[in-house]
């Protein structure tokens, strides 16, 4: 995927979350078992993951250099970084640390939706200038792949939010 399609499907998918979570009652915005995460929790796991991102790419590429150094390796496909994410979580990759959400009440939820929204479009604004090259020149360091090009981490950021769009599907439709 080229840059603006990536921004196209990163603001398509999370559209798609914010509006599936808002035609949620509150009893099921609210409803987990008991070692599953919520409909809000799963939104702030979202905002959680998204805000180190909108946070680090203000952060001038020549630090990011710096910083995390530059790939060594061409960035794997959208797919390839999708099987990873599979292969990781089958293993027992899971969210940990500051990622991890306590509790959301329905009352937080259009807080937490203005946050997510901000925070995809200090992204979009923060990549405006980056280029093709850039986004596979560049690294970040990920929680479950190590150090990932910048077009890996937005890809898998695209791919994460329907993924926990999926599980919020299946664990609704479980419900008793």
């Amino acid at each position: 995927m080229l840059k603006e399609e990536i921004f196209d499907t990163l603001e398509t998918n999370h559209s798609q979350f914010i509006s599936y979570l808002d035609a949620l009652s509150e009893a099921d915005f609210e409803f987990a078992f008991s070692d599953k995460w919520s409909a809000g929790q799963q939104l702030k796991h979202i905002v959680l993951s998204v805000k180190p991102l909108a946070q680090g790419f203000l952060i001038p590429r020549f630090f990011l250099k710096i910083i995390f150094g530059k790939a060594n390796r061409a960035s794997i496909s959208y797919e390839g970084l999708v099987q990873k994410y599979d292969e990781k979580l089958r293993l027992g990759g899971r969210a940990r640390g500051a990622f991890l959400p306590k509790a959301v009440s329905f009352s937080e939820k259009e807080k937490l939706f203005g946050k997510l929204r901000a925070y995809l479009n200090s992204i979009k604004k923060s990549l405006a200038n980056y280029t093709e090259s850039d986004f596979d020149l560049l690294i970040l360091p990920h929680p479950l792949f190590g150090k990932i090009t910048v077009r890996e981490m937005l890809y898998f950021t695209t791919h994460h939010v329907f993924h926990h769009q999926e599980l919020t599907k299946l664990y609704l439709s479980q419900k008793p």
